[in-house]
């Protein structure tokens, strides 16, 4: 599935299940919160936190699609082709970054 196709399935889903799109303010916060959950498992589970018992089960992929549906409702109510915007993106990041990370004495 293209960025494109997922921000048509985001808003299928929003007309079939969902009332409408939370508002914009909403859906930032709500980026946040998922945003946190992320960094949660990261933190304890791959960084130098403790993982409580209670963190074990949960699901890093599932946290990550979190972010994305609302990252994909935001470009949606904003009128933003994400795929557009991503693939010009990756463009300017290949131009930009390929020789500095090459001659980044740190990632070798």
């Amino acid at each position: 599935m293209n960025i494109q196709n997922a921000q048509q399935a985001v808003d299928d889903w929003i007309q079939q299940h969902g009332v409408r799109y939370f508002n914009e303010l909403t859906n930032m916060a709500q980026l946040t919160e998922e945003v946190g959950e992320v960094a949660r498992i990261i933190a304890r589970r791959y960084g130098e936190q403790s993982e409580k018992e209670s963190d074990r089960d949960k699901d890093l992929g599932e946290e990550l699609a979190d972010v994305l549906f609302v990252v994909l409702c935001l470009a949606n109510q904003t009128g933003v082709d994400l795929q557009e915007a991503f693939d010009k993106k990756l463009d300017v990041k290949a131009k930009r970054d390929h020789d500095r990370h090459h001659a980044n004495k740190k990632l070798k």
